[in-house]
C-alpha cells in the first residue's frame, strides 16, 4: 500500500506543477474543473444521486461553470456570499449536529456549494501560469495543516476532536496543525511568494482561520463517508482513494481564502 501510494503521488506531483506553472488561463480552467467534477461525481456516490440523474447533474454542473466563466470570468459576488456562510456557519452546525438526511435536491445544491467556489479559487488564486506561486502556497498550507496535525495527533493524541466522525483526529494533532502553519506562514512571507507583502499581524491570524477551515473541510468529507458507509469516496488514485479524499481540505480553504480576498477588498 504504501509503494502504491508512493508511486501515486510521484506521478501527481509532476502533472499538478506542470499545471500549476505551463498550462495558460484557458487550458488551467479545464484542467481544473476536471479535479473538481471528479471530486463533485465521488460527492454524487456518497449523497444518493445515482443514475441518470447524478450524469445529469454532472453536465449541468458543468454547463453552470462555464456560464459563469465565460460571463463573468470570476465568481460573483453571492457567490462568494454563500462559501463563507457555509464553510463558517452552516459547515461546523451540520457537524455539530451530524445532520444524516438529505434530499437529492439539497445534495445537488450542497455539491455547488462545493464545487464551484473551490474552482474559481483555483482560477483567481492563479490568473496565469506566472502567478502559480501564490496557488502554491495555499495548497502548501494545506498540505502542511494535513501533514502536522496528522504527525501531532499520533504522537500526543489524548482528547478525540470528533470521534463519532473521525476517530482518528484529536484538539493534539488541531494545535499541531496550528503551529506548523504559523511557522510555514513566516516562511512563505520571508520568501515574497505574494506579490503585494501583507504583513505578518495580518498574514498569521488568517492562517489560523484557514487551518480551522481546512480541519472543517476534512470533518465534512468524513461526515459524508461516514454517512454512506463507505472509506474512500472512489478508488481512482490508487494508494489515496479518491480525487475528494485528497483535496477535501483544499475545497474548504480555496473557496474562503478567495473570498475573503474578494469582499476584503470592496
Amino acid at each position: 500500500m504504501l509503494i502504491t501510494r508512493v508511486l501515486t503521488a510521484l506521478v501527481l506531483l509532476p502533472l499538478m506543477l506542470f499545471a500549476l506553472f505551463g498550462l495558460g488561463p484557458q487550458a488551467w480552467a479545464g484542467f481544473s474543473w476536471l479535479i473538481v467534477v471528479l471530486a463533485l461525481w465521488e460527492f454524487t456516490r456518497m449523497t444518493g444521486i445515482d443514475g441518470p440523474l447524478r450524469w445529469g447533474y454532472l453536465v449541468v454542473s458543468t454547463a453552470v461553470a462555464g456560464f459563469l466563466y465565460l460571463q463573468h470570468g470570476t465568481a460573483p459576488l453571492w457567490l462568494h456570499g454563500i462559501a463563507l456562510l457555509f464553510w463558517l456557519v452552516a459547515a461546523p452546525m451540520w457537524l455539530k449536529r451530524q445532520w444524516k438526511g438529505h434530499k437529492p435536491e439539497l445534495s445537488m445544491l450542497v455539491g455547488w456549494v462545493l464545487a464551484l467556489p473551490a474552482w474559481f479559487g483555483f482560477l483567481e488564486w492563479r490568473p496565469t501560469s506566472a502567478s502559480g506561486l501564490i496557488l502554491l502556497a495555499i495548497m502548501g498550507l494545506v498540505w502542511v495543516a494535513d501533514i502536522a496535525a496528522y504527525f501531532a495527533g499520533r504522537a500526543f493524541g489524548r482528547r478525540k476532536l470528533a470521534p463519532a466522525i473521525s476517530p482518528g483526529k484529536s484538539w493534539e494533532g488541531v494545535a499541531g496543525a496550528v503551529v506548523a502553519v504559523m511557522a510555514y506562514t513566516v516562511l512563505v512571507h520571508q520568501l515574497g511568494w505574494f506579490p503585494h507583502p501583507v504583513p505578518l499581524y495580518v498574514l498569521l491570524p488568517l492562517a489560523v482561520v484557514l487551518t480551522a477551515v481546512s480541519i472543517v473541510g476534512d470533518l465534512m468529507e468524513s461526515w459524508f463517508k461516514r454517512v454512506a458507509g463507505i472509506k474512500d469516496s472512489s478508488h481512482l488514485l490508487p494508494g489515496h482513494g479518491g480525487v475528494y479524499d485528497r483535496i477535501d481540505s483544499l475545497v474548504a480553504v480555496l473557496a474562503v481564502s478567495n473570498a475573503l480576498r474578494v469582499l476584503g477588498s470592496l
